[in-house]
């Protein structure tokens, strides 16, 4: 074949056509030769390498056990100081830290130092059954010979070591969630107290509030009464009782059937714990009438009772039942009549007996 008198290349030799100088058109480069590394030739280095992985799994070891010991030894149940929070929080970062991080490394160092790392090249064939189940097992076998596992006790036993001791923190921390919350969170401070009932206070300097201090639009972060006296489980007390107290025109207020009494002349209360995964509701949109959580932004209507207009949240604020005393301070006619904060296992029926 020639070049055609139009023009084009069939034939030229400018195109190249299928079949056209297949042999040796692309060589095999093989592969490259082995460079052995200084613990492939030096014994000493090699025992060096392996005392390094060592230490790095023990490093492992005692990153848990940092973890451990700050979970457990170190309380804040009972007046704890934001010290004693910040060093809590420091030490089980830096364990955990120190826990994940000596395993990884190890694992790696002793791969780049002491395995084989050889290359090797192997003809594809093709697979039976039983062929299959023995090779798999022929390659697990030499992976567990050529990772010198059995050869290199120090490197077996911190690796199991720290491998064993890996998993506390996480069973620790997944521990700590606890048992289910049953009537915990159905129970606050705003239940009156040998037929008294509680006065809404400032937080957090525990200042009686009028009805008449609260203006339209205005808002209050509130606590109860007495709450600043207490001497043990303050801050577990205020985490269920704290409350959101906002005054509206009454006109745009829509009370369901029963809950009519429930505000006073346009002002309401409600909890400030989000009803997703507990965060504080502290935005008050004047304009819009919405209470917004800053974690998720779940947003809820105040004039329709707190429901959820918008985000994860799946229940309504919980509504504190309010009137005036004959001083005119603000009072909580009873507790929460539902558990506040996040929805848990089994609340339907704690709700139902709660109110039942």
């Amino acid at each position: 074949m020639g070049n055609h008198s139009d023009g084009s290349s069939t034939g030229s030799g400018t195109v190249a056509t299928a079949g056209q100088h297949d042999e040796g058109a692309f060589q095999d480069p093989g592969i490259p030769p082995h460079r052995p590394r200084l613990a492939d030739k030096d014994p000493k280095a090699a025992k060096r390498a392996e005392r390094q992985v060592a230490i790095l799994f023990i490093v492992s070891v005692i990153g848990t056990l940092v973890f451990l010991v700050a979970y457990f030894a170190i309380d804040l149940t009972n007046k704890s100081t934001t010290r004693d929070i910040s060093l809590q929080n420091m030490l089980l970062g830096l364990g955990t830290a120190f826990a994940m991080l000596g395993i990884g490394t190890g694992i790696v160092h002793w791969a780049k130092t002491l395995m084989p790392d050889h290359e090797v090249s192997e003809e594809r064939h093709e697979l039976r059954s039983e062929d299959d189940r023995v090779a798999a097992v022929a390659i697990a076998d030499t992976i567990i010979e050529e990772s010198g596992i059995k050869r290199r006790p120090l490197i077996r036993n911190t690796l199991l070591g720290a491998v064993a001791l890996a998993p506390l923190p996480a069973l620790a921390v997944f521990g700590d969630l606890g048992p289910r919350p049953d009537d915990k969170l159905a129970h606050t401070m705003w239940a009156p107290k040998d037929g008294k009932l509680k006065r809404l206070t400032r937080d957090p300097d525990g200042t009686p509030i009028k009805a008449s201090d609260v203006t339209i639009g205005s808002a209050f972060h509130v606590i109860p009464e007495g709450l600043n006296e207490l001497e043990h489980g303050k801050l577990n007390e205020k985490a269920k009782a704290v409350v959101l107290l906002m005054r509206l025109n009454p006109d745009e207020l829509h009370p369901s059937p029963g809950r009519e009494n429930w505000a006073y002349n346009g002002i309401v209360a409600y909890s400030k714990i989000c009803t997703h995964v507990g965060c504080p509701v502290a935005l008050y949109e004047q304009q819009t009438h919405h209470l917004l959580c800053p974690c998720h932004q779940s947003t809820f209507d105040l004039t329709h009772e707190c429901e959820v207009i918008f985000g994860p949240a799946s229940r309504p604020l919980p509504q504190l039942p309010i009137a005036v005393d004959e001083e005119g301070y603000l009072v909580a006619t009873s507790d929460f009549h539902e558990p506040v904060g996040p929805s848990y296992w089994e609340r339907d029926e704690h709700e139902r007996r709660l109110n039942s």
